[in-house]
């Protein structure tokens, strides 16, 4: 804890506040602290329970992913407060645990829209790599009349399982565009030269090129 202390840059977290991520540690100098720690749980539950968002996201670098049981990843999803946090949870960690599957289920419908987006996010990776299985229209019927309205995080989630399917799914892709068009979720977001933008058809409509391209 006092070497992450040591680490903390001001000017660093006032760029995170503005995300919403409590922290002012540079991630290259977390990801170099993490690697000379290694893979070691008990000290990545101890630095999670500290509830510093900093001591948390070293713990989702140097823990054993295998290791978590199901409750006990629903309960730290449900106590990750910051963006990162719940990003690197449910990205470095979720998905390579045996229960992520059972979690996407769960998590899916949960009415608390932070905890539903990570049961999106877990819907995204399926759509990209294991879609067997997965009612795809019945996703893009949901999409369709909840993502408008939807909270931020709840809502960006559900815009990125639009463009997954519709890039990877070409029997869906007219319909998925036409989704996208129709709510316009995304269409104005500032997005910086050179980057995709978010807005769903934009995306999926270069996705898709640059495959064709390939």
């Amino acid at each position: 804890m006092a070497e992450l202390a040591a680490l903390e840059d001001p000017k660093m977290r006032q760029v995170n506040e503005k995300h919403g991520d409590d922290h002012g540690v540079n991630l290259t100098k977390l990801r170099a602290l993490a690697k000379r720690l290694k893979t070691q749980q008990e000290l990545a539950r101890g630095l999670w329970a500290t509830d510093d968002t900093a001591a948390r996201l070293l713990a989702l670098l140097i823990c054993r992913p295998k290791a978590f049981e199901r409750d006990e990843l629903d309960t730290m999803l449900r106590e990750a407060r910051t963006p990162k946090v719940h990003d690197w949870l449910v990205n470095y960690v979720v998905k390579k645990n045996p229960h992520s599957e059972e979690l996407r289920s769960a998590w899916f419908a949960d009415p608390d829209p932070v905890v539903a987006s990570a049961g999106w996010a877990l819907t995204t990776e399926r759509v990209a790599k294991k879609p067997e299985g997965l009612d795809l229209a019945g996703l893009l019927d949901i999409i369709e009349s909840e993502m408008k309205d939807a909270p931020e995080r709840l809502q960006w989630a559900m815009n990125h399982c639009l463009a997954q399917i519709g890039i990877e799914q070409a029997g869906y892709r007219t319909r998925a565009i036409g989704i996208g068009e129709r709510l316009e979720v995304l269409k104005d977001y500032p997005t910086s030269p050179g980057c995709t933008s978010p807005f769903a058809p934009v995306w999926i409509t270069e996705m898709v090129r640059r495959q064709q391209d390939k």
